[in-house]
Order: C-alpha cells, then structure tokens, then sequence
C-alpha cells in the first residue's frame, strides 16, 4: 500500500502509529481535519487480516468523521483510533493506558471516544493518560450510552424525509424495518413505539434479537430476509456497505434512514436507490446525535441541551434535500456539498481550505 499516494487522495493532516510491546498495543490514530477545531472520532478495536487493512479504516472512518461534524455544526474535525485486536480477548488496563499516552502526545489535535469493540469502561482507562477523551460513564460526567440522543435526532430526521416525500411529518402508524437491534437500534426502535409506528426488526445474533423481542413486543424476522420486509422506512442501524445492486432491488420501502455508518457499498449506489424512486437520507447527516452527545461532554453534559441540538439534524436534511432538487445531483453529493461548504467558509478566514466553496 502507497501509504502517501493514500493521505494524499483523502487529504489526511497526519497519521500516526501506536506501538507499545508490553501492553500489546498495535494501533493508528488518524486525523483527516482540523481546520473546524480538533480532530474527534471513536476508537475502533478489532482484528483485521492485513495491517493495510486497519490503516484504510483508521482513514475512512476519520475522513467520516470530519463530513459528520462539519454538517452537524460542530466546532471539530474528524479523526480515528484503530487497535488491531481481539475486544473478547486482548483488552487490558496496559493496553488502554498505552494508547492514552499516545493520544496524550498528539496535545489536543484528537480526541477519542467509544468505537466499535470499545465501551465506557475503555474510555475510564484511557482518561487516566489523558483528557483528551469523552464517550465517560455518567457518574464521571460524560454521556454515558449517546443512543437517547442519536435516536431522539433521529426522529427529527425522519420528519424531515417525510416531509421531502410530500407526506406528513407524523411518525404514527408508520412501518419501520430496523436492520440491528444493538443499542442504536433498540433504542431507535423504542423511540419509534412511543410515537405509534410499528417496528420489525433483525439482528444477525440470535440472542439480541430474542431479547428485543421480548423486551419490546416487536416483530423479528431472519437477517436476511429484513431486506423483503414491506415497510415505509427502511433503516440500517448495523454494519456498513449493506446497500448495493444485489441488496436495493429487494427493498419495499420508500425511504432509507439508518444509524449504520457508510451503508451504501459505493456512494454512486445513491443512484439505484433514487432510480426506484427511494429517497435517501446521507448516513453522517441522519446518525450525528452520538457525535453530539459525546461533544456536549465538554462543556458539561446535559441531556437535554444534547437532545435540542439533535433536533438540527432536521435543519441539515431539509437542507441536504432542497440542494439536491436544485443541482440535481443526489442526496449523498448534496451532503458533502453542505459538509465542504462550510469547512471551505471557516477554512478561508486561515487560509486553511482545499475546497471549492459554493
């Protein structure tokens, strides 16, 4: 991998390599911008067959994260950690201090925070090396789990989309079809019950899919088959890259808007859904409640204050959608477009831009 030719083809600032023998740290942490403040996005532990592995998720996943804040408001931009690793089985007290120190070293260009494989617990650790960490227990004054906030947002987006397809902006008596029912995705599908819709749901864990089912009275149906499900809003809430040509023809639905990241298998994917007649609302747009949440952190978590900013989320689709009726282009090139405006606009006042504004 021409790791060079790779910053340069997704403007990377830096990248840097955490390597600690004694307490089994192999790690990357990326940072893609911080022309908006610093850098901010999750720490990602899991194994990969290759080390270039790792390293393109480590820059695909921060390059997200700076669209992500950027269209959200937020004064960040976006970074990534990745520990190549086993979370059943390799995490440790040593390991989590190891890449606090890492982080320590960057002074404040990233901040960490839960990613996939890591939890709250993970986050108590590393903020003994560092401050430079939210996603905390409550206890200690951090969110805790940023799904109320994400799904409360969430909603507000759906209104949006609603609105968009000249309905009404009432989630009563809606169809829901959630692909996962980790804690996103219960939690979304809780919120939903509340607002009268009807949810069906899948997980590919058994377990977690009986419990929701049991827990909420939802309807469950086979992994697989939630793509046949006749709903009016499909939403990926799981894994990424789950829509592509061998996945969108099968859906019966007339809105896509999940909480998964990177959903689409290629972003010109966008362009069979639209085909169909399916409006899709940007991933980084519609599931920036956490990124909210976990930011609120700083100046003193509250609830409510991360739930109202949530609500933008409705601002950013409505405009997402009229700027891509106007251009013609998609959802997803409008999202961007909206993203690098506005780091364009900041970065201009520095000198700081490599966009095109307007």
């Amino acid at each position: 991998m021409d790791i060079f030719k790779a910053l340069e083809e997704l403007e990377h600032e830096q990248v840097a390599f955490a390597f600690d023998e004694v307490a089994g740290l192999r790690g990357i942490v990326a940072i893609h911008s911080t022309v908006l403040g610093p850098a901010i996005g999750g720490t990602r532990m899991r194994e990969y067959d290759r080390e270039e592995d790792a390293l393109e998720d480590a820059l695909r996943l921060s390059h997200g994260m700076t669209y992500k804040a950027a269209a959200a408001g937020l004064n960040f931009g976006g970074g990534a950690a990745v520990i190549i690793g086993d979370p059943e089985k390799d995490k440790s007290e040593a390991l989590f201090r190891a890449l606090g120190r890492q982080i320590a070293s960057l002074n404040g260009r990233y901040i960490t925070s839960q990613g996939l494989g890591t939890d709250v617990e993970d986050m108590q650790i590393i903020k003994v090396a560092t401050d430079h960490v939210v996603g905390l227990h409550e206890a200690y004054g951090g969110c805790g789990d940023p799904s109320p906030v994400t799904a409360h947002g969430a909603l507000h987006g759906l209104r949006a989309c609603l609105e968009e397809m000249g309905r009404e902006p009432e989630l009563t008596g809606l169809t829901v079809a959630i692909q996962g029912l980790g804690r996103g995705g219960s939690e979304l599908a809780r919120q939903l019950l509340r607002e009268g819709s009807r949810v069906v749901g899948s997980d590919i864990s058994p377990a977690v899919a009986d419990r929701v089912r049991e827990e909420l009275a939802i309807d469950v149906v086979d992994p697989d088959a939630i793509y046949d499900v006749e709903c009016d809003i499909w939403s990926p809430c799981a894994v990424g890259e789950v829509l592509g040509p061998d996945t969108i023809p099968r859906l019966r639905c007339r809105i896509v808007a999940g909480l998964a990241n990177n959903q689409l298998v290629e972003e010109a994917h966008v362009g069979i859904l639209a085909e169909r007649g399916i409006l899709y609302a940007p991933d980084f747009v519609f599931n920036a409640g956490a990124i909210i949440a976990v930011t609120e952190e700083i100046a003193g978590f509250s609830e409510d204050r991360a739930k109202r900013r949530s609500e933008n989320i409705y601002l950013v689709l409505k405009k997402v959608f009229a700027l891509s009726r106007e251009r013609k282009i998609s959802t997803a090139e409008a999202a961007n477009v909206v993203a690098e405006d506005r780091i364009c606009q900041v970065g201009s006042l520095s000198g700081r831009t490599r966009y095109s504004c307007g």
